[in-house]
């Protein structure tokens, strides 16, 4: 394998994907936590956990990303590729359901008849689905050029 794919193990695209998950991830969590009701709620603290798995994870892979740009050593191993590509898919499959089940709930929760969700709280709910969802994508991307990677090795 001469050269690697834009977005696969080791290469600039994949750091700036984990980066970039890193920190919606993290504004995802941070505007979630901002809101002190949010424990109320399944689809609420369902997406919080999830977060609080993305973080490390995206985190750990950016600094996988930007040791082996440093040292332009990419990683070639079949079975370590394998493994952040199904750990990518899983936890973009668990961050697309934490994102809809929040923004369905916020919906439903805006547009009930009574006063479930202050204003002030259901923007912050919002935005974090938002950020969620952008967090899916970026997880989404990186799942698909490493699997793409794969069966070149």
């Amino acid at each position: 394998m001469d050269e690697l794919f834009p977005g696969s193990v080791g290469t600039t695209a994949s750091f700036s994907l984990r980066l970039g998950q890193t920190v919606f991830s993290s504004a995802s969590l941070l505007f979630m936590s901002f809101g002190v009701e949010f424990y109320s709620y399944t689809a609420f603290c369902y997406l919080v956990t999830i977060m609080g798995l993305v973080i490390p994870w995206s985190f750990t892979l950016a600094l996988v990303d930007g040791y082996s740009v440093l040292l332009k050593c990419p990683i070639h191993q079949p079975v370590i590729l394998l493994i952040i590509a199904v750990g990518d898919w899983v936890l973009s499959v668990l961050t697309l359901a934490g994102a809809c089940s929040t923004a369905s709930v916020v919906d439903l929760l805006m547009h009930s008849h009574g006063s479930y969700c202050p204003w002030k709280y259901c923007s912050r709910y919002q935005i974090s689905a938002v950020m969620a969802f952008l967090s899916w994508l970026l997880s989404l991307a990186s799942s698909l050029f490493n699997l793409w990677l794969l069966p070149s090795l």
